[in-house]
């Protein structure tokens, strides 16, 4: 495949997979925002405590066979027909098997995460995961080939069905059970609307040295989800033994709603990256041009939103989750701040590890990682909840350094090539978070904040567009993205 074509090829998927990630993270967020001023924050704590658990066991049953899917070379088709369906059915095996464990312990598993008498609520929420095991093959098949366009059908149905059963049954009084219905709806859609789309469809197939040949290439993918995992919810665990269901609530919902906002504009790159990179692992000068380009392109509109979110968090909260909800400024603040910095200098290096066949880097990432993040979340709690949230926020910035060294003494990356790489977009978001200050020092109130925010973005982009090297860049990609001809000729 030619530089160009493969380029094209990346192009078409990017639009799709962007239309699907603008349109699912305006429906999320927007039920989100209507949930946040019916339910109270402690529903909320209750559903975070059992996403802990299902998103657990799910790197479990999945094993790291999506990454294989998209990841491996296949000889042919049928091939990889074969391969998917051993790990469609090692998957829905599992995910049975733990789900009939859940409901046995589940008593016992409510205490464990914090959520005594909530056993029932966990053995029904966690129903969800034999469905999951239904879509997530045929969605690493489809990122494979790059069929964003089927993926964007699909995310349009699961996203419009909590909006049309979570909150009305939430304004019937159902609490955290409209998030539990809601989400089982969602999930269950995903697996009727893939499994009737797909062109592979699930037989009975199985093959013990495949599902060896695949296990011995993904061991290293779930030992990396597994201290991803632990990155991800130990804060969460430690605030719901330590703390409280209000707390637990009021910073995953913080936390989250950031992390949807960052992914209105990771979320349609990074699926298409690692497919892209996992292409071209064996071309280091094209693996490195189109990592430093999508790494720019993410840090050209992240780090203003980081910088953004944080002086106006106020504002924000107000907007996204509602007036009884003003605890939650100073969570989303500071953890919109660290994600910029982690989504560009940090996050995208995952990606390269996998794509280069490499996961136990990743592995070592997170572990390095952890050695620091859990004495500062257990030390930290015993001061106060935003002690603790402070201290994790910031925290994340030892991640990234931990990901410079490993890019450089292994990848071969050097850490100052992905400083300059980004350099004239921090220089130009930190001045506007200059500007952005200085502007809310002068006056208070909605239509102010409104107007200084319009003048912050008109002022970074204004100062961006002074650096030639990103003004041609924007420009080569404005005309390959618009226009249609050039596309379709690639």
């Amino acid at each position: 495949m030619t530089e160009n074509s493969f380029q094209g090829k990346v192009i078409t998927a990017a639009k799709w997979s962007t239309i699907t990630q603008v349109a699912s993270k305006i429906i999320s967020p927007l039920t989100n925002m209507i949930l946040a001023r019916i339910l109270a924050p402690e529903a909320f704590g209750v559903i975070a405590t059992i996403t802990m658990i299902t998103s657990f066991v799910e790197m479990f049953t999945d094993a790291g066979f999506q990454k294989y899917l998209v990841q491996r070379e296949f000889k042919s088709d049928d091939e990889k027909h074969k391969s998917a369906n051993v790990a469609f059915l090692t998957n829905l095996m599992m995910s049975i098997i733990f789900w009939i464990v859940i409901v046995i312990a589940r008593e016992p598993i409510a205490v464990l995460v914090g959520n005594p008498g909530m056993g029932n609520v966990v053995a029904v929420a966690c129903f969800q995961l034999p469905l999951t095991a239904f879509s997530s093959i045929q969605m690493a098949l489809y990122r494979r080939d790059f069929d964003f366009k089927t993926l964007f059908i699909v995310r349009m149905v699961s996203t419009g069905i909590p909006f049309i059963v979570t909150i009305p049954l939430a304004m019937l009084g159902l609490s955290y059970w409209a998030l539990v219905i809601g989400n089982i709806l969602m999930y269950l859609s995903n697996a009727i609307v893939l499994t009737i789309k797909s062109k592979w469809k699930p037989n009975f197939y199985y093959n013990i040295k495949i599902l060896k040949e695949m296990f011995s290439f993904s061991i290293w993918s779930l030992i990396e989800a597994i201290s991803i995992w632990l990155t991800v919810w130990i804060d969460a665990f430690i605030i719901a033994n330590v703390l409280s269901n209000y707390h637990l609530g009021i910073y995953k919902t913080s936390t989250t709603m950031v992390n949807a906002l960052m992914s209105l504009i990771t979320a349609s790159v990074v699926p298409i990256l690692f497919s892209a990179l996992s292409r071209l692992q064996d071309n280091n000068e094209m693996f490195n041009r189109t990592y430093f380009k999508v790494q720019r392109l993410v840090a050209l509109f992240v780090f203003p939103i980081g910088i953004g979110v944080f002086l106006y968090s106020d504002l924000a909260t107000s907007i996204l989750l509602g007036n009884k909800w003003g605890e939650a400024s100073k969570v989303v603040g500071i953890w919109a701040l660290t994600s910029s910095i982690m989504i560009v200098l940090g996050n995208f290096s995952s990606e390269v590890y996998r794509a280069k066949g490499k996961p136990k880097l990743s592995f070592l990432a997170q572990m390095l990682h952890l050695i620091v993040l859990v004495p500062t979340c257990l030390i930290s709690s015993k001061y106060g909840f935003l002690v603790l949230v402070y201290a994790r926020s910031l925290i994340r910035l030892q991640f990234v350094l931990v990901h410079f060294f490993l890019m450089r003494f292994v990848i071969g990356i050097p850490m100052m090539q992905t400083v300059r790489n980004i350099t004239p977009l921090a220089i130009s978001a930190a001045l506007t978070g200059g500007f952005g200050y200085f502007l809310r020092q002068m006056n208070e109130g909605l239509a102010w904040n409104l107007g200084s925010i319009l003048l912050c973005v008109m002022f970074y982009f204004g100062i961006v567009l002074l650096f030639s090297g990103i003004r041609q860049e924007v420009r080569s990609l404005s005309n390959r993205v618009l226009s249609r001809k050039q596309v379709y000729r690639a």
